[in-house]
């Protein structure tokens, strides 16, 4: 019997790129574009996306390692109230395994990781007018300058999860 879709939300740069970034991704299934906020005192909102996968098709550590890899996880910059590097889970059990991969994940960066694990509090959809953003406008220049090298990485390094058809366009040869 296959397990029922799950969802996590993530947090740290640009909710445009990293929208782009998961949307990629072979067994994602919906990515929801916004602004997410906790319930543990951080209740702000902050640029974020909420992923929907299945988990037979695309692990949590593997969704997780992505994100690390593809945003500022281990710099501390004046505009983290906006782009919060964060993993926002929605169970307790989810909680824990996102912890226990950030632990484990740690080994493999030289400087200390940053983002936090959050449990979800609430989320505001963006504006119709930018949601899928890159897919709608991958010739404007801040695709171009900004998320093609992201999707770029996954195609190279995460190329068994990477929809390479869906990044075509591109023109590489991974």
């Amino acid at each position: 019997m296959e397990k029922p879709d799950e969802k996590i939300a993530f947090g740290g740069s640009c909710h445009w790129c990293t929208e782009a970034i998961f949307q990629s991704l072979i067994g994602v299934k919906v990515v929801e574009q916004g602004f997410v906020a906790t319930n543990t005192g951080l209740e702000d909102f902050s640029e974020a996306v909420i992923v929907h996968f299945n988990p037979e098709e695309i692990s949590l550590k593997v969704l997780i390692e992505i994100h690390l890899r593809t945003h500022s996880s281990t710099v501390m910059h004046g505009r983290r109230y906006l782009y919060r590097s964060a993993v926002y889970t929605f169970s307790a059990n989810q909680e824990l395994e996102a912890k226990a991969i950030l632990k484990k994940l740690q080994s493999e960066f030289a400087e200390q990781i940053i983002t936090q694990v959050f449990p979800f509090g609430a989320f505001k959809r963006s504006r119709q007018e930018i949601l899928d953003y890159y897919y709608s406008n991958p010739q404007k220049p801040f695709c171009k300058n900004n998320i093609d090298p992201k999707l770029k990485f996954l195609l190279k390094e995460f190329a068994d999860v990477t929809d390479k058809e869906r990044l075509q366009h591109l023109n590489e040869n991974y």
